[in-house]
């Protein structure tokens, strides 16, 4: 493993934002992320797993070791007349993934081309777009204990996934590296068009007989016609979670806002577009120096180039204070800050 010092993450983090690690290294096997677990001259050190660096905001220097998780491999480990189950190493690139199974009839997960990162950090908050989550075609995961270096396996029920969330996220956060994700998929496809603008695409793409390849070309096409491209503009995708309220509030909020978009959840729950409340607010298009919100999809926070993380930060809470003060509904960041 090549261990080096002093290294700029500005590679390796979406938003294009210069921060340096005090050490950094890529591990290509779990044998090697063990050894530099194990390493004394390292094992007090804080540290950092890095995926794609598409949920991150970095607001200042690493002070310890950034570990960059590179384990590779896709293999299938199940197949009936119906199902297949597809493994696929953590450090696999999300998108390039989907399109493997696109590219073999597995249906499941066209819905989520070009969403940025890694299959082991697709677990981590439950990634979704356009009516499909990843819960929805999970089978389990392995994942290294950072405490007895051991691996073990999660099941469904295991990672308690919601809106975004995973168990990851709070009771086991800091606690487990996942090292691979199992997904059971379909050869016989079930299409999602109703959420979002797929059906419309679908129409201007001419499309007459649905195909895993349509809805995912769909898709794509959807994602680069709303999102910036990271290599072009620094940025992390959706900011914001959708948020979920209370069907009262709701109804008390389109009495003032009678074209507030919705989608019910259960019977007493609605989640919100967070894009729609930050557009309504005001920020669509705003610009100070070189950070702002996006012009065409307000809930993407960008850096126009030579932006830092902190002037992120703060521009993300003046963000939320405004929907809050005219919504009365807190947004929460998808991203992590560090």
């Amino acid at each position: 493993m090549n261990i080096q010092q002093n290294i700029s993450l500005k590679p390796f983090n979406t938003f294009g934002l210069e921060a340096s690690a005090q050490y950094f290294v890529e591990v290509n096997t779990v044998e090697e992320l063990k050894d530099i677990l194990q390493n004394p001259d390292f094992k007090n050190l804080d540290k950092l797993f890095l995926g794609g660096g598409s949920n991150l905001l970095l607001t200042k220097n690493y002070e310890g070791l950034v570990i960059k998780i590179a384990l590779k491999g896709v293999e299938k480990v199940f197949e009936d007349e119906n199902t297949v189950y597809i493994k696929a190493g953590a450090g696999e690139i999300w998108h390039h993934f989907v399109m493997y199974c696109v590219e073999n009839n597995y249906a499941g997960i066209e819905n989520l081309s070009l969403i940025p990162g890694t299959v082991g950090a697709a677990p981590m908050q439950n990634i979704g777009a356009y009516g499909v989550e990843i819960k929805d075609v999970f089978q389990e995961l392995q994942a290294l204990n950072l405490e007895t270096l051991e691996i073990e396996t999660f099941s469904l029920a295991a990672c308690q996934f919601g809106y975004r969330e995973s168990i990851f996220k709070h009771s086991l956060k800091g606690k487990y590296v996942t090292t691979s994700v199992t997904f059971h998929l379909n050869k016989i496809a079930t299409f999602k068009t109703a959420y979002g603008d797929i059906q419309k695409t679908l129409a201007e793409m001419n499309v007459t007989a649905l195909s895993i390849k349509a809805i995912s070309d769909a898709v794509i096409s959807i994602r680069r016609s709303k999102l910036p491209d990271p290599a072009e503009i620094g940025n992390s995708g959706s900011f914001f979670k959708n948020p979920e309220i209370p069907l009262g509030q709701y109804k008390t909020l389109i009495e003032s806002f009678p074209t507030l978009p919705s989608y019910p959840i259960n019977e007493t729950t609605v989640k919100v577009p967070a894009g729609w409340l930050i557009e309504q607010a005001g920020w669509k298009g705003f610009r100070d120096g070189q950070i702002g919100v996006h012009a065409r999809q307000a809930l993407v926070l960008v850096n126009y180039g030579g932006g830092n993380g902190n002037e992120i930060k703060k521009l993300a809470e003046k963000v939320q204070q405004s929907v809050l003060d005219k919504f009365g509904i807190k947004l929460s960041p998808e991203v992590n800050y560090i």
